[in-house]
């Protein structure tokens, strides 16, 4: 895997259609996808692809039967993790190519085992204090492209 690439990591996600406009996005930007187990579908679901549309060839999907089988895996790179409880926005940092955007499951986020694991890298996304969350595969985007600025959109046009 590239080291100047961009990594987005979905932990545990839940629901097929969030997935598939994760992987969709991936394959516009050129990001890599990487999706750790459990899932709550099967990678040939019918949703899952048909939220991808006929994007699959652009993708570079891989695939880890747990978090710490993704860190043995990805020994490299710094890890900012996207949670309600983050310590700063997304926009207050710089990202470092070859990092790895890290998202948790739609119904509860990131473990606090993988929080604890790097309080310091630990984002989110600026709302009000009556919602809850926003849906994962927007929050991906956001940051996704907030990151993408900051590169100057590197191979995109």
């Amino acid at each position: 895997m590239l080291k100047t690439k961009l990594n987005i990591v979905l932990v545990e996600p839940e629901i097929p259609p969030n997935t598939g406009n994760v992987a969709r996005l991936c394959a516009a930007t050129g990001a890599s996808l990487h999706l750790v187990e459990p899932l709550g579908f099967k990678i040939d679901d019918r949703q899952l692809k048909r939220a991808g549309l006929d994007y699959w060839h652009l993708l570079d999907v891989y695939t880890y039967r747990n978090f710490d089988e993704f860190e043995q895996r990805n020994p490299e790179g710094v890890r900012y993790l996207l949670t309600t409880k983050g310590g700063c926005l997304h926009s207050e940092i710089e990202y470092r190519p070859g990092g790895f955007l890290i998202f948790g499951r739609e119904t509860k986020g990131l473990a606090p085992k993988i929080i604890n694991c790097y309080p310091d890298t630990t984002l989110r996304l600026p709302m009000r204090s009556q919602a809850r969350s926003l849906n994962l595969s927007n929050t991906v985007a956001v940051v996704v492209y907030e990151v993408l600025r900051q590169w100057g959109f590197p191979g995109l046009i």
